[in-house]
């Protein structure tokens, strides 16, 4: 007697066989689609992890290639302080090259710029670092308002859990580049290999990436206007935001060690203590976007957040010596503000344009602000020969933060009407 057994396709799977209209049937169509989404944002979260490793690895070992290339001061503060200001200057040209080529698309040329920079960086002398410096931050620059487009448009109901995602692996990235460049590059041959180790990461990540630009369907999407972007109170609120977490950020990494040191600690001490920092920020990234997107006003969440830097702030001031990982825990603990802003640009918008618009307005004007946070702080401790000065500026920012958190936080998009204007217009948002 025999027995009719459905036929097994190639993988063993008999519900993955074509129907009578030729189209798979219900369950594997759903695992197809189950799968779409996890691959989308294993991707996402891979790009995320370079999107500051390329930063903190040049930090690690700047002063090793400033000595080997005889590099001038003039030469390795340009280095130091070129990647924040390519990204806040590249980030204008974002939203053109979203509307040429699409973001899936321009996300792939940004991972080609960062690749092509990581290496050209360590292929000759002072030139070549420079300008490779320039080429990979130009890629990053893009891919920092780029992912929060692609969140808005493949997680519009995850929102919340995808910022989490992508934010908490470029902090672990950063502090990854840190930790590990020294490491590598001795384990490897120099400082050249300890860099040129993290075009692997850039490399997997393109190689990732690429499918979803296969997937991608090439459509005309509505442009939304940067003037009018600049118009709207809710977009220069999350903006304004964005400016004073930057800055507070690039100052600590830039200046946290130092304090240390002047406080009496070893550099080791010292560059523990900022990885401390830098490491506590890895959950923090996760948990706030996720809290952000349950909650209807988040400025009790920024400011919360704020409050904890503060309370770093001052006691690395007052008793650096007594606590000291809890100043620094406090300090990265204040470093959630950076999620929280990445999530408010898809939550203060509607449509991935608005997005575009707002991620990138944002991200100019705060990382070039921050270009000068480092700067000021500087000059400040130079001329009065003590950290009171600085801090005391440093928490005055946070004061403003914490204020900027709530304004930015009232549950409101950019497209819509102030109190002061009139209702029935219609904004002058697209063309």
């Amino acid at each position: 007697m025999t027995t009719n057994r459905p036929r097994l396709d190639s993988d063993g799977d008999s519900s993955a066989r074509p129907g009578p209209d030729g189209r798979p049937p219900a369950p594997a169509r759903k695992r197809g689609a189950m799968r779409r989404p996890l691959a989308v944002l294993v991707a996402v979260v891979l790009v995320a992890a370079n999107l500051r490793v390329a930063v903190t690895s040049l930090g690690a070992v700047l002063d090793q290639a400033r000595t080997d290339l005889a590099m001038s001061t003039f030469a390795a503060a340009t280095a130091a302080t070129l990647p924040v200001v390519c990204f806040g200057g590249v980030a204008l040209t974002t939203p053109w090259l979203i509307r040429r080529v699409g973001a899936k698309t321009g996300l792939g040329l940004a991972l080609g710029l960062l690749l092509a920079g990581l290496l050209i960086r360590v292929g000759g002398g002072e030139a070549a670092l420079l300008a490779g410096t320039f080429v990979a931050c130009a890629g990053i620059a893009a891919g920092n308002v780029l992912v929060p487009v692609i969140v808005k448009i493949e997680f519009p109901g995850r929102v919340g859990e995808v910022t989490g995602a992508y934010s908490a692996a470029m902090s672990a990235g950063a502090a990854t580049g840190a930790a590990a460049t020294v490491p590598v590059g001795d384990a490897l041959g120099g400082w050249r290999a300890g860099l040129a180790a993290w075009s692997v990461l850039a490399a997997a990540a393109l190689v990732v990436w690429l499918p979803q630009i296969r997937r991608s369907a090439a459509r005309s999407e509505p442009r939304t206007l940067m003037t009018a972007m600049m118009r709207s109170r809710v977009a220069w609120a999350v903006t304004l935001l964005f400016a004073t977490q930057s800055v507070l950020a690039f100052v600590v990494m830039a200046w946290l060690p130092t304090i240390y040191l002047d406080a009496g600690f070893t550099p080791g001490e010292a560059g523990t203590l900022l990885a401390v920092a830098l490491l506590v920020g890895v959950p923090v990234y996760f948990v706030v976007p996720v809290l952000a997107a349950r909650l209807r006003r988040q400025g009790v969440l920024g400011a919360g957040m704020t409050a904890a830097q503060i309370g770093g702030l001052t006691g690395l001031l007052l008793r650096p010596e007594s606590v000291p990982w809890l100043w620094a825990a406090l300090i990265g603990i204040g470093g959630g503000v950076f999620p929280l802003t990445l999530a408010l640009f898809s939550m203060r918008t509607r449509t991935a344009a608005d997005t575009a618009a707002l991620s990138a307005m944002a991200q100019s004007v705060g990382y070039l602000l921050a270009a000068l946070g480092p700067f000021t702080v500087g000059v400040l401790r130079d001329a009065t020969g003590s950290w009171s000065a600085p801090v005391a500026l440093l928490v005055a920012i946070c004061v403003v933060q914490a204020a900027l958190s709530f304004g930015a936080g009232k549950p409101r998009f950019v497209d819509e009407p102030t109190t002061d204007d009139d209702p029935r217009r219609a904004p002058d948002r697209q063309r």
